[in-house]
């Protein structure tokens, strides 16, 4: 066994798991990356995988198979940037236990991210919201389920992986309800719940009490639902609502769009981003600031705010009588 072998077993083996304890989506993710990696010099170079060294792994190499990525398996360049971070993440590890292949790992190491363009983002608004709620049907466990498990996500911006995690004790309803949480990071956090969330939520567990196993959201046989799953339900009740809100059909919504509507309902109430940030688990603020990009009403409120004291405030709208107004001018 070479170098390059020894140290990726070394790291997926003992260093992810007991020393950064890094989750398990995190793991697999990295792992993807050097399976990828690996067969992609193993064609390249055309030597087997088994034979693959520190050597082979040379900026210009990595630089290639990030291309390829990119222009052949047409990945944006946020995944293109999150595979280099897995390679890096090994390297970096690596690195002091072979100072004989520095000047290689060191070159491959310093490749930097490709920069992106941030989308602006989107958000349900209240009426597309209580179009989603309503579209579960509430005469089947499935339709009560789903409509609960909607209802806490867009409330609390919990991310999909933490609404898959969550069991039966992690819902506290008496004196201050609220949810409980371990998010990116191994971040703890608890959110509380409004009274509507919490009178769905009584209602939801005094019927799942009744079925097996102890996820908060489960399938039939009591398993957590998967990613896939949840977003499939998703789909299927954006599909019942597009029918009572069209403008839905103009959006694309995934699982964390809920997320990003309960941050834009926050914000909209007025709260800090200071404040979001804490309630979404973000470990600064820099995350939670593009929803102030995203919010046209605060926006519209600087401008009212900066216009000059004879201006009417709002948006400018020419006089219907053209004569009239060059006659005043």
């Amino acid at each position: 066994m070479n170098a390059l072998a020894t140290s990726l077993q070394t790291y997926f083996t003992t260093f992810a798991h007991d020393q950064r304890d890094l989750s398990a989506h995190t793991i697999a993710s990295y792992r993807d990356t050097w399976r990828l990696l690996l067969k992609h010099l193993a064609s390249t170079l055309g030597v087997p995988a088994d034979s693959l060294d520190f050597d082979a792994i040379t900026a210009a190499n990595v630089s290639g198979f990030l291309d390829q990525l990119e222009h052949e398996r047409g990945n944006a360049a946020r995944t293109r940037n999150a595979r280099l971070t897995a390679i890096r993440s090994v390297l970096g590890r690596a690195l002091p236990d072979h100072p004989e292949h520095a000047a290689t790992i060191t070159q491959v190491l310093a490749i930097p991210p490709k920069r992106t363009i941030r989308p602006v983002i989107e958000f349900l608004t209240t009426t597309e919201v209580d179009a989603l709620l309503a579209a579960p049907d509430p005469n089947t466990w499935t339709g009560r389920r789903d409509h609960a498990l909607l209802a806490l996500t867009v409330q609390t911006g919990l991310r999909i992986s933490e609404i898959r995690s969550l069991t039966r004790a992690d819902i506290h309803l008496g004196t201050g309800p609220h949810v409980a949480c371990t998010g990116k990071g191994r971040r703890q956090r608890i959110t509380p719940l409004t009274r509507a969330t919490l009178g769905i939520m009584q209602a939801y567990l005094a019927e799942r009490a009744t079925r097996l196993g102890t996820a908060l959201f489960c399938g039939p046989q009591g398993w957590p639902l998967s990613r896939d799953a949840l977003e499939h339900r998703l789909a299927k009740h954006l599909a019942t609502a597009t029918t009572t809100c069209p403008n839905l059909a103009t959006k694309h919504v995934t699982m964390h769009t809920l997320r990003h509507t309960a941050a834009m309902n926050l914000l909209a109430a007025g709260v800090d981003v200071s404040v979001i940030a804490l309630w979404l688990g973000h470990a600064d603020t820099h995350s939670t600031d593009a929803y102030l990009h995203a919010d046209m009403a605060i926006k519209q409120a600087a401008i009212d705010r900066t216009r000059p004291p004879d201006i009417k405030p709002g948006t400018y709208k020419p006089e219907p009588d053209i004569l009239a107004w060059l006659t005043a001018l």
